[in-house]
């Protein structure tokens, strides 16, 4: 039977990471945030006032499109960041930081709502939580010098607004997974107990936990 996963979690919390080892271990599709061939995403680092709803409108149409080939994949698949996050978490932060105009952050979530309702939703949603310290880390050890600039408070805010999406969060399950003390990268029995506790979830398994 299809499965649809997606991994979520903040910048630099290892979610492509974890996207790419769990296609392999699965056997499943992986689809990739476009982080590449994203045309705004280093200008708005250097000017987010100026390119936030250009980058966030990006990220809308292209997590639009591949959630439609997602689902209409036979495959099961495991997604990189989904058009979930955006509304509540990336253009919510910017408007509440007042980086993103009031009419464009309202332009942009009705657009969002009226896409969301064309979409099928996921069968779990996998959240990797990571203090700050570790996405600093973790952010530091990939080098791209376009993400030398986020702040520390930039990453706090969202890893808040990120927790209440969650608590929020009602259209499929969640598996939270606490990455501070895992290396799945390094350590193929981290990366196992994370892939053994999604195949539970999955499976309908309740109160499945990493404590």
């Amino acid at each position: 039977m299809k499965k649809f996963v997606i991994i979520s979690g903040n910048i630099g919390s290892g979610k492509s990471s974890l996207t790419e080892l769990l296609s392999k271990q699965l056997g499943w599709k992986a689809f990739y945030e476009v982080v590449e061939d994203n045309p705004y995403l280093e200008d708005f680092y250097f000017d987010m006032k100026k390119w936030s709803f250009h980058l966030q409108v990006f990220f809308l149409s292209k997590r639009f499109k591949h959630h439609q080939n997602i689902v209409s994949d036979p495959c099961s698949v495991v997604q990189d960041r989904s058009i979930y996050e955006d509304v509540d978490i990336f253009a919510k932060n910017l408007y509440e930081q007042g980086i993103m105009e009031a009419r464009d952050y309202y332009n942009y979530s009705e657009l969002f709502r009226i896409m969301v309702d064309f979409l099928s939703p996921p069968s779990l949603i996998v959240y990797l939580q990571a203090s700050v310290s570790t996405l600093k880390r973790r952010i530091a050890l990939r080098g791209r010098d376009y993400e030398k600039k986020i702040s520390e408070e930039y990453l706090g805010q969202l890893n808040r607004l990120y927790e209440k999406w969650i608590a929020d969060f009602s259209l499929c399950p969640i598996l939270k997974v606490p990455t501070d003390d895992l290396d799945f990268v390094q350590k193929s029995e981290h990366l196992q107990l994370i892939t053994d506790k999604i195949c539970a979830k999955l499976q309908g398994v309740e109160k499945i936990t990493f404590k």
